[in-house]
């Protein structure tokens, strides 16, 4: 079973303690693993002498590193199957979650699905104000819900244990009762003739849903999820439409030509640090 108190501080004693920033830089040095003070400083808007002064008790406790102007995270993530999706391609993740950010608008209304890159996407989302969001994950409902301005519902009541996802009967009926501006999806793999594809019916249901109540859909995926030959999740999700968005950290294979055909395709720079 995962352990929630290594992934979202929300709910740990260690938290209620922290002053806001430091809660806020933990965050970001987590799910990034590295990432300079001016970074930091730029996506909390707070100057870098206010980010070394708060980071000073992070790295006395241990709970991350200060390594020539970076904050390198301490997290284990060995065990948790979420945490290590969380760190496969991290630098990727972080530029194509920047990358959505760009494309959302204050004050949007967003579906987010469940999943290691949409977790990215929460965490970078927090530049945004006032938005309303519904997801059936309670990593990105915890990650944006105490955002001043936001509106967050979290969708479902009962919650897988290696994700803290939901995808019970509550779930669809919440997510069925919204209208949204995006809904933001994520996919296991794409395959040339095959599409957009995933490994649980429960997700392919959870994306139709979220796209069936959305405007335009951003499906968010890195390069590694291209896979012209070799094994492929079994399940596909639903066709996008001609003015969704697509955004990865590199431009696909000709062979995917028929796929994207249509659709709007952003490239987001990979410049972070792994």
């Amino acid at each position: 079973m995962i352990d929630w108190h290594k992934i979202s501080y929300v709910y740990s004693t260690r938290e209620q303690e922290m002053s806001k920033h430091e809660q806020e830089i933990l965050n970001i040095v987590n799910l990034r693993g590295t990432v300079t003070v001016t970074e930091v400083a730029q996506i909390l808007d707070v100057s870098d002498q206010t980010i070394r002064r708060s980071v000073r008790p992070l790295e006395e406790q241990g709970d991350l590193k200060k390594v020539h102007g970076a904050l390198v995270s301490t997290q284990n993530v060995n065990d948790p199957p979420f945490l290590s999706r969380m760190n496969k391609n991290r630098a990727a993740k972080v530029a194509i979650a920047n990358k959505v950010v760009d494309l959302v608008e204050n004050g949007s209304s967003l579906a987010i699905d469940t999943g290691s890159t949409s977790s990215f996407i929460a965490q970078a989302l927090r530049r945004r104000k006032n938005l309303s969001i519904v997801t059936n994950s309670v990593f990105v409902a915890s990650t944006l819900s105490m955002i001043d301005g936001n509106r967050v519902f979290m969708a479902g009541t009962q919650l897988r244990n290696h994700d803290g996802a939901a995808f019970d009967k509550a779930a669809f009926d919440v997510i069925a009762s919204f209208s949204v501006d995006y809904s933001i999806l994520s996919a296991s793999g794409i395959e040339p003739r095959l599409g957009f594809l995933g490994y649980e019916q429960c997700e392919v249901d959870i994306a139709r849903a979220m796209i069936g109540i959305s405007r335009r859909t951003i499906m968010a995926v890195d390069k590694s999820k291209f896979v012209v030959d070799g094994h492929v999740p079994p399940l596909r999700l639903p066709k996008l439409r001609s003015d969704d968005i697509i955004v990865s950290d590199a431009v696909p294979d000709p062979q995917f030509d028929e796929i994207f055909g249509g659709i709007n395709l952003v490239v987001a720079s990979n410049n972070f640090a792994t």
